[in-house]
């Protein structure tokens, strides 16, 4: 049974209204009686809407002109908890709402970061490519010549572009803190890191989980997200474009890690079927408990160490001496300097050195040889290297170009030379071969000083 409002208009005068056992079950087949001023007594047992919880509140709220409910006369108490009851679920309805729009809003705006990810490397792709076929044109591709015109490449970057100028009006990245996890997608949400976190926040943050940011960007803020979250144990990676083992070795940063997480998704490092096993090694003085939820093992450790042990004692052993103090701080130069001198055991794959470098929450020598330098810092070292290079050689020339003068001179002065000594000694001769005169001369001048 279901009640319409031009029902209720065409009795005006209605006063009571018994509607028991009809089958209603929703209020909305009975909230036009609610218009009804006149009514002031209804009967709703019988029908399955009486059995629900919110049956009274939810009547009395909307039909505040009742007297009676169901055979029963209403109090003042029982109308003071209907309005407490409706506006606590119409609190509750708000809350709801609130929470729908925040996961929709977290919903495209996650969507929006995959798109513009997608479009950043499917230009990085392009751009490769591009590169690629520049320095191997004309390839051969079934036997026929392929060629990349100009502007089929300018044509796609366009549509890149213009793409991205279309996502832009939403979010383009997002932080997000749910419970102890800190959720980090795309690269303009690494910029949190330099907001003032309250001591709490940041004291229950365990987990970190990164999308859609490039690895390299995450590498440069290592040592503020292990600083901004001193218990963070736990850290996760989806879509970074995880692409070497090298990679993992910029963690060796973090202070402490139990758990690696590196989803296949957008990491394609995990194909490799030894990447655990180069983590296991090279982040072994963090202990690491869990890799992708697996719980590690002794017997992991220990093919670990036998098969990147050998690899970590080459790169030490061939690296010079001042390239590896460069890499350590100063309690680690003067652990080398120990080694080097012989006191100590020499940097490999010693299974001491591995349970005593445990012990102590430090690396061990070889595994520090093992580390990964960005792009970006690879090329500040060229360029580093360039200028030094540059100055190096002009410091190099002008030290040529002096000596030469210095030769030249020294020619000249030797050609000179000769003809000078006679002229000095025939004027020193000159000048004394009058004995009582050179000598008045040398008091005089002796006379002259001392005014």
């Amino acid at each position: 049974m279901a009640l319409v409002r031009k029902d209720v208009d065409t009795l005006p005068c209605l006063q009571r209204l018994f509607l028991s056992f009809n089958n209603i079950s929703s209020f909305e087949d009975i909230l036009c009686l609610a218009d009804s001023s006149s009514l002031s007594d209804i009967t709703l047992d019988g029908n399955p809407i009486a059995q629900e919880t919110w049956y009274k509140h939810t009547v009395l709220h909307h039909m505040m002109q009742l007297r009676q409910l169901d055979m029963k006369r209403i109090t003042e108490e029982e109308r003071r908890m209907a309005s407490i009851a409706a506006r606590k679920e119409e609190e509750r309805k708000r809350e709801s709402h609130k929470q729908t729009l925040l996961k929709e809003k977290k919903r495209l705006t996650i969507g929006n970061i995959a798109r513009q990810w997608e479009i950043q490397q499917n230009r990085i792709a392009l751009e490769a490519s591009l590169n690629k076929d520049k320095e191997n044109e004309p390839c051969q591709i079934n036997g026929s010549a392929a060629y990349v015109f100009p502007e089929e490449s300018r044509s796609l970057d366009t549509i890149l572009s213009s793409a991205v100028q279309g996502l832009s009006v939403l979010e383009s990245h997002l932080v997000e803190v749910e419970g102890d996890t800190l959720g980090l997608y795309g690269a303009g949400a690494l910029e949190c890191l330099d907001r003032n976190w309250s001591v709490q926040t940041a004291a229950i943050i365990a987990t970190v989980s990164f999308m859609f940011i490039e690895f390299d960007e995450i590498v440069q803020v290592l040592v503020k997200l292990k600083t901004k979250f001193p218990n963070c144990v736990h850290l996760k990676f989806k879509e970074t474009n995880l692409v070497a083992l090298q990679q993992f070795s910029a963690l060796a940063e973090m202070h402490r890690m139990e758990q690696l997480t590196v989803d296949p998704q957008g990491n394609p490092v995990v194909n490799f079927a030894l990447w655990k096993y180069y983590v296991l090694f090279r982040l072994n003085h963090f202990n690491l408990q869990k890799i992708n939820g697996v719980k590690i093992t002794e017997n992991d450790i220990v093919k670990a160490e036998r098969l990147f042990g050998i690899l970590a004692y080459v790169a030490s052993s061939e690296l010079p001496h001042y390239r590896m103090l460069s890499l350590f701080g100063e309690s680690r130069k003067k652990q080398f300097h120990y080694l080097l001198e012989g006191k100590g055991k020499k940097s490999g794959v010693g299974s001491e050195e591995s349970s005593d470098n445990r012990r102590s929450g430090g690396e061990s020598t070889a595994r520090a040889m093992l580390n990964y330098m960005t792009k970006d810092f690879h090329t500040e070292k060229l360029e580093e290297i360039k200028e030094r290079k540059t100055f190096c050689q002009t410091y190099v020339e002008n030290l040529v170009k002096e000596a030469a003068d210095i030769n030249m001179k020294n020619e000249s002065l030797q050609k000179l030379w000769p003809q000078m000594f006679i002229e000095l000694v025939r004027d020193a001769v000159i000048e004394i071969r009058n004995k009582n005169s050179y000598m008045k001369l040398c008091l005089q001048r002796i006379t002259d000083q001392k005014q």
